[in-house]
């Protein structure tokens, strides 16, 4: 195979659009990691001045992360984090007006591999979040586990990331006011497994929590299709029924994330590596779905609500996907 390498003629802006993509994937792969490390060297050579007071600290901030968490406006803004979005780049597009005095549950679709488009889009401040929908706040959120990491859950906070427990949806949608946004990644984990470049396959039949959740809290449900985001990165083959495929859902059972083989191309060349492809994301926020409150929803009314939400997520991509590509035949799958 020809190695394909990258120009030294490279712009200082890509440059540093790749720098800043690449300091994310490995904060994705390998900060969590580190900053246990950190931890257990203290602990092991003991200094103990330094993470006994962090460790006490933790202990009485461990539901933080079920109660609204601690954003940062300050590395919200960090410079990189603009590079980051331009480096594929990320769009934003509103479909429909929301009401700020209400909360909402946005439903994004779908996973992909490192889900750069909800990142980009809801935990920075260089999206157009806030100019299309003026005075809301954004919740995206992510799996307990990344919490349970020392000092790596501190950080995560800080982009507006919380838990996505049943408990932290309610605290999100309880909000007073309204103007409050709980973004999910309904096909979580298990979605990953299929995040193939031109495949749409999302893994939302069994999924009804949110259902329930929306009717409890009377919070409109909102389907958000983001198109490129299977584009990014190519994974090792493992349909179902494959050696591969069965180790990678054991292990997602046991550990509560799964781990994707993926690779796209590199620093220097475009052949191989874990840096993502240079995709367009453009993620589409639909029309929302009215939800009455219901404090007690029968199986009948969530069944109902479930139905009407993939109704309006299938239209939704019907309605945009010659937009960005996707031929007339290409229709979503669900599981």
């Amino acid at each position: 195979m020809k190695v394909e390498f990258a120009p030294l003629n490279i712009p200082l802006a890509r440059r540093l659009q790749t720098a800043a993509v690449l300091q994310w994937v490995l904060s994705f792969l390998l900060l969590a990691q580190v900053c246990i490390a950190v931890i257990v060297i203290l602990i092991v050579y003991n200094y103990w001045f330094l993470y006994v007071p962090y460790m006490t600290w933790l202990y009485f901030d461990w539901s933080t992360p079920e109660q609204g968490g601690r954003r940062s406006n300050w590395v919200r803004s960090w410079t990189v984090w603009r590079y980051f979005k331009d480096y594929f780049p990320i769009h934003l597009i509103k479909t429909w007006d929301l009401d700020p005095s209400r909360n909402y549950i946005f439903g994004f679709h779908p996973h992909g591999v490192l889900v750069a488009g909800a990142f980009g889009n809801f935990c920075t401040n260089y999206s157009d979040f806030e100019e299309l929908f003026p005075g809301f706040t954004a919740y995206l959120h992510v799996l307990p586990f990344w919490f349970r990491c020392p000092l790596f859950r501190d950080y995560l906070m800080t982009s507006g990331s919380v838990s996505v427990s049943k408990k932290s949806v309610s605290h999100v949608l309880s909000k007073e006011g309204g103007g409050n946004i709980s973004v999910i990644v309904l096909g979580g984990a298990e979605e990953s497994l299929d995040a193939h470049p031109g495949k749409f396959t999302l893994f939302i039949r069994q999924r009804k929590g949110f259902v329930k959740i929306a009717l409890t809290h009377g919070a409109s449900l909102v389907p958000v299709f983001s198109f490129g985001e299977n584009e990014l990165f190519k994974q090792v083959n493992n349909p179902e029924g494959s050696w591969l495929r069965t180790v990678q859902e054991k292990l997602q059972k046991i550990m509560g994330f799964a781990l994707p083989l993926f690779h796209a191309r590199g620093i220097f060349q475009y052949n191989f590596g874990l840096m993502p492809y240079r995709k367009p994301i453009h993620t589409v926020v639909g029309r929302p779905i009215p939800v009455p409150q219901t404090l007690h929803p029968s199986p009948e009314q969530i069944e109902e609500l479930h139905q009407t939400y993939m109704e309006e997520l299938r239209k939704l991509f019907e309605a945009h996907k010659r937009k960005y590509g996707i031929s007339e035949h290409e229709t979503l799958i669900f599981r």
